[in-house]
């Protein structure tokens, strides 16, 4: 199957494979800065964790629960369907 692909269908997989890990990165960033602290956020969304000294922003969540999305729907519309 490999060996009569063409040039231009590797570059279609490769490009879905560098999607994908992009969206996989996207979801660590959302999970390390929403999901993790969804129950500390007050109501100016804004969330303090006193052990690290850092402040979290719920908009922050919003953005990378998007473009980890995004990226993995891309990725997967790339691997799934077939031009005929």
């Amino acid at each position: 199957m490999w060996q009569n692909a063409c040039p231009m269908r590797w570059i279609k997989y490769v490009f879905a494979f560098c999607l994908a890990g992009l969206g996989l990165a996207s979801a660590m960033l959302y999970y390390d800065s929403y999901w993790r602290w969804r129950d500390c956020f007050n109501e100016e969304g804004r969330c303090f964790d006193p052990v690290s000294q850092n402040v979290y922003l719920e908009q922050a969540g919003l953005a990378w629960g998007v473009l980890a999305g995004l990226f993995l729907a891309t990725a997967l519309i790339l691997l799934l369907f077939r031009r005929q």
